[in-house]
């Protein structure tokens, strides 16, 4: 099937973890000819997630960006503007949690606000920077990361991630008129950056849980994003789609 996303320009957030979803989400969208704008706070995981899909034939660039810093939101938004002309598509998959698998009465404000500010606010910083050029064309699909059920030692990490989920779903409905879909992607818990902390049982136990009985991998999100963010999925919008439990 094609998906419609040849030439199409993606900015995407959070790409530079090799043990991410974001990485993988752009090997997929450049196998189906997506131009890429990859953006994360560490810069080098970002140039060597575009050195990636150059070597499978596509185009990109890599940004450096921290989503709770809107200069260089929209810096990168700017840069992106100036060397492919538009953004078609954006893909919030940044997210990080200063916690630790701490307990909620243990928590300073400080991490609080870590985790609102890089899983809430900082989708917020990035939409709110590409919207004008998606208003200007009348086009536009933006996917945000969010989940679907609390975690221990998660409290501010999920408080956030709620967030995101009402967040997404009025903005869907501000923007329709412009043909601008905007949907929620919550994929299952998987072997990333947020899992270092938890223990072999704890993870066992969320595993058990699930209907197949393993962790979800960045090729069970990939495929998927692709179809959430693609010119067939022409009527969706506003919606939570999660492969988590």
């Amino acid at each position: 099937m094609d998906l419609g996303l040849k030439d199409k320009i993606v900015f995407i957030t959070g790409c530079g973890s090799p043990i991410g979803f974001g990485r993988r989400i752009c090997a997929v969208l450049a196998e189906e000819g997506c131009v890429i704008a990859g953006a994360d706070i560490d810069i080098k995981g970002a140039e060597e997630t575009i050195n990636m899909i150059e070597a499978l034939g596509a185009q990109g660039i890599a940004l450096p960006i921290d989503v709770r810093d809107r200069a260089t939101v929209d810096a990168a938004v700017k840069k992106t503007i100036d060397t492919f002309g538009k953004i078609d598509i954006l893909i919030n998959c940044a997210g990080a949690s200063w916690t630790n698998y701490t307990e909620f009465i243990d928590m300073t404000k400080e991490q609080w606000y870590f985790d609102i500010e890089v899983n809430l606010v900082g989708q917020m910083n990035v939409a709110q920077s590409v919207l004008p050029y998606m208003i200007e064309r009348k086009f536009g699909r933006i996917l945000n990361f969010s989940g679907g059920r609390g975690i221990p030692g998660l409290s501010t990490y999920g408080a956030a991630k709620g967030g995101v989920m009402e967040w997404t779903k009025s903005l869907a409905g501000e923007v329709a008129r412009y043909n601008i879909h905007v949907n929620i992607f919550g994929p299952g818990l998987s072997p990333t950056g947020l899992t270092k902390g938890q223990s072999a049982e704890s993870i066992q136990e969320v595993t058990n849980m699930t209907k197949q009985k393993r962790l979800c991998t960045a090729d069970d999100v990939a495929d998927i994003v692709a179809f959430m963010v693609s010119d067939r999925n022409s009527y969706m919008t506003g919606q939570f789609v999660s492969i988590g439990f």
